[in-house]
């Protein structure tokens, strides 16, 4: 064997051995203790080398140094060499990163802001403390700027704004030992995790390293697609601005012809070349007035531009069949669970997945001339009690057909009118799990009902404010959907001056719940606090409750983003905490009943059915045709009032009840 094969040999065994022993590594490390001796064993009888692993070496005495130097620092208060240890030591990927990573850093820059204050109680530093504010707002304009979004260190923001910190309550628990000696023991734990060199096997490493490497070609293949989108948008950008040089030269040219200026064929025949980019034929001769090709190239011209604006044609809408509604209440009422389930789901489905229009509007008016949920009832039990039903499906079902219910203009009049309704919805909200079906149904369906006035008295007077604002405390909690929905609940209930008052009895508690909801991560609630805020700062006391939290600083710390519009917001918002203004007359007439009038059937009613049916089973509309089908139970369409959607104060917040659903519609155009 030559020198050279002899050296290529080796690099396999050796490679091999590297690799046997990356594997008995990962082994030791998960602890598959039986598995190393077998495979220990196994290598060994077939002659196989195992490297031994490159150990890590525990924490060295520079390590150690490193701990106690950045320790003592923290103990003397010298933030110029702790900051440049821990610039020096703290891996950068984590401390841009990682949240407790960040939020650790931003409690010690506060630690070392105040520390002249408390290390002279009596003599407090105060050119010490100046200097080292100015770094701390440094801090907060760079790398803590991100932080603003986070509820958490929210009114840390006011902190270079408060001239006694010491005494003011946000910050007097900065200056007791216990607050310190929780920072020091969070640091000296994250010191010691971090410091410390890994033990991750190199099997790891290496597979963490391939997914890397996967997930970059996928970011590649983003790129490329992301590319070529903005290529098709460049395009359709150029054709709208190509289109729009065009109608404005045919406006000059209709402004011409007016004044006895003729328009030449070849001018023409420009305009149609831009306009189709050459598709027309080149049979179409417009150079030769008069005649028929010319005649057909106008035709052609004009049918292609009407055709591309034409609305479909509509098509004939069937009207559903009639069903027997006493025998489906007596069923709803008296049947099994499973049946009730089927029958509230069948009923639900009528009216979601019939077409908009005459169709639904029919399926409606059936349900309310009917008296589906038992308006009119004499009955001690009705439909609707099966809201209290034990069985948590039939509940659900319930819930969720009257929030399709809830969703339509007719639907909330009738729902309106029913007594028992708001109490029963209102206690099921508190008793259900949260984020339940059943729970996010009623929660929905009641902020679609704080659209009607009658309905926002009845909320108002059952505190549904106050447990609001309980709830919100702990918004981390609640998902994205649902905190959207309390948000605009709350906002619906405040605009009314019995809601502002209601808020006013508890002021500090409700303006440090909207305050830190500003800085939640889901931005989609900001037009609702705001509009809160907004609304109750027209109460005097509101007013100066605000200005002992200094909430017009903590107001200030947003004033900086990009989203020029929530600056404005912000703006007035501002300018009402800071108005002399008086409280206003009592405003709430009960004789303006809609700030809304629009269908809200949002696309979150067609969300996962648990209820399946069973082979053989009826379910849906062939549940109720084959079943219940009645003689001629249709209803008449109802003529609706048309009333504006509801529009904010220019720029600033809202100041009509909406719900989310109508809202993005009014901001983003979209449909459902």
């Amino acid at each position: 064997m030559s020198s050279t094969e002899t050296a290529k040999m080796g690099d396999i065994l050796a490679t091999e051995a590297d690799l046997l022993g990356m594997i008995k590594e990962y082994l030791k490390f998960g602890e598959f203790e039986e598995t190393v001796q077998i495979f220990d064993k196994e290598c060994k009888s077939k002659g196989k080398l195992v490297s031994k692993p490159r150990g890590n070496a525990l924490r060295d005495s520079k390590t150690r140094v490193i701990q106690e130097d950045l320790l003592s620092s923290f103990d003397d208060g010298d933030h110029k060499v702790f900051f440049e240890l821990w610039k020096e030591n703290i891996p950068s990927e984590g401390k841009d990163l990682d949240a407790e990573i960040q939020g650790l850093e931003f409690y010690l820059h506060v630690h070392f802001t105040i520390f002249p204050l408390r290390s002279h109680p009596v003599r407090q530093d105060r050119t010490e403390f100046e200097e080292r504010i100015s770094h701390f707002k440094q801090y907060l304009e760079t790398r803590g700027a991100e932080l603003s979004q986070n509820a958490e260190f929210l009114p840390y923001y006011a902190l270079p704004f408060v001239p006694f910190p010491a005494v003011h309550p946000s910050f007097k628990d900065l200056f007791k030992d216990t607050w310190i000696q929780q920072l020091k023991g969070r640091l000296d734990k994250f010191l010691t995790m971090t410091l410390k060199p890994s033990k991750t096997p190199r099997l790891m490493t290496l597979y963490y390293i391939s997914n890397v490497e996967k997930e970059n070609l996928q970011l590649a293949e983003s790129d490329r697609r992301l590319s070529s989108c903005l290529r098709k948008f460049n395009k359709m950008q150029a054709d709208y601005h190509n289109l729009i040089g065009i109608t404005a030269e045919l406006v000059d040219s209709l402004e011409a012809t007016i004044s006895g200026k003729m328009i030449s064929p070849e001018y023409l025949q420009s305009v149609y070349a831009r306009l189709f980019n050459n598709q027309m034929r080149q049979s179409s001769d417009f150079t030769r007035p008069g005649t028929v090709s010319t005649q057909y190239g106008f035709f052609q011209a004009s049918s292609m531009l009407r055709a591309s604006i034409a609305p479909p044609r509509p098509k004939e809408v069937p009207i559903l069949p009639s069903l027997d509604y006493e025998k489906l209440k007596k069923d709803l009422i008296e049947g099994s669970d499973r049946l009730k389930t089927l029958l509230l789901q069948a009923l639900r489905w009528r009216l979601t997945r019939s077409l908009p229009g005459e169709q639904r509007e029919t399926v409606l008016q059936a349900y309310i001339g009917n008296d589906l949920l038992g308006r009119y009832s004499t009955q001690q039990k009705t439909v609707l009690l099966l809201l209290r039903s034990p069985n948590e499906i039939v509940r659900q079902y319930m819930a969720r057909l009257i929030n399709a219910f809830a969703s339509l203009v007719e639907g909330r009049i009738y729902l309106s009118h029913i007594p028992v309704l708001l109490k029963i919805l209102m206690e099921t909200l508190r008793k259900e799990e949260k984020d339940s079906l059943t729970w996010e149904n009623v929660l929905v369906c009641l902020q679609k009902l704080s659209l009607r006035r009658s309905q926002q008295t009845i909320m108002i007077a059952d505190d549904l404010i106050g447990w609001l604002t309980d709830e919100l405390q702990d918004s981390d909690c609640l998902s994205d959907y649902t905190l959207v929905y309390y948000a605009a609940l709350l906002m619906n209930l405040c605009l009314r001056t019995k809601g502002k008052k209601k808020c006013a009895e508890n002021a500090k508690l409700v303006l440090k719940v909207l305050t830190d909801l500003l800085g939640h991560e889901n931005h989609e609630i900001r037009p609702y606090v705001n509009g809160a805020l907004y609304s109750i700062l027209s109460i005097p006391s509101v007013r100066q409750e605000a200005k002992e939290m200094s909430v017009e600083e903590i107001l200030h710390c947003y004033n900086k983003e990009k989203n020029q519009d929530f600056n404005r917001q912000i703006e007035f918002i501002i300018k009402q905490l800071n108005s002399a203004e008086e409280e206003g007359p009592e405003s709430d007439d009960e004789d303006e009943e809609d700030d809304n009038d629009e269908d809200l059937l949002e696309t979150d009613l067609y969300r996962e059915e648990l209820l399946q049916p069973e082979h053989g089973e009826l379910s849906g509309e062939s549940l109720l045709t084959t079943e219940y089908l009645g003689i001629m139970t249709n209803m008449a369409k109802a003529k609706r009032r048309s009333t504006p959607l509801p529009q904010s104060n220019g720029d600033g917040p809202l100041q009509r009840p909406v719900t989310p659903s109508s809202h993005r519609d009014l901001t983003t155009g979209a449909t459902i």
